[in-house]
């Protein structure tokens, strides 16, 4: 069964809680190399979110051109399909957010003024990144984890795209990471590729994701 916060209670952020923002990207959304459908529609809910968050951290895909998880580089190979790489299992993706382009940059109306990071990943040209805590390998690091308990930050509400890829490993990872991680839904969007947004739904709910509305924040 998922996991919701009592909808009758209302949240209100601490100092130790923090809203991490996944990739709101230009190509993540309408009209972008990689768009998550109706991706648009949360960046009002995010702006919303934020105004109620003392701290905040955005994430954002940053690939160099050439990157190896885009399908161009690979003969005969189309976006979404699947190759092995050497950490494993890659989907291949069209190439987006590409370093220094159009569509890297954050979403136009996306408004966080207060954000006080901003962890760029999927930088290295031979491994691609969806958590904001470690690349595909598992084991490489972004520093994040240190970074949020240097602050004192000790619960993670998560928001962003896509549910079913970088929303997903980032708050499960956050999880494993020792933080309390609460998802909040209607702030998400998912690409749902094969029955991933349903798999990415019950991975987080395994490992102790909470889910909550926007509506319960004051």
């Amino acid at each position: 069964m998922t996991r919701h916060i009592d909808m009758t209670d209302k949240i209100r952020p601490t100092e130790s809680d923090v809203l991490m923002i996944i990739d709101v990207q230009r190509d993540f959304c309408a009209g972008g190399a990689l768009a998550v459908p109706e991706g648009d529609d949360i960046v009002p809910v995010v702006n919303r979110l934020a105004r109620s968050f003392e701290n905040a951290i955005l994430t954002q895909d940053w690939h160099p051109a050439d990157h190896r998880s885009f399908a161009s580089r690979h003969k005969g190979k189309k976006p979404f399909d699947e190759v092995q790489m050497p950490y494993g299992a890659q989907t291949l993706w069209p190439d987006h957010c590409r370093q220094g382009t159009p569509g890297a940059e954050f979403h136009s109306d996306l408004d966080v003024p207060g954000a006080q990071l901003v962890v760029r990943k999927g930088f290295r040209r031979d491994i691609d990144s969806y958590s904001a805590f470690f690349e595909n390998d598992r084991t490489t690091s972004t520093g994040l984890s240190g970074y949020l308990r240097t602050r004192g930050l000790t619960r993670v509400f998560v928001a962003g795209l896509a549910t079913d890829f970088c929303v997903r490993y980032s708050a499960i990872d956050a999880r494993k990471e020792g933080f309390d991680v609460v998802l909040v839904e209607d702030a998400c969007r998912g690409l749902d590729q094969g029955g991933s947004l349903n798999a990415a739904m019950t991975a987080m709910n395994e490992a102790g994701v909470r889910l909550v509305s926007s509506s319960i924040f004051t």
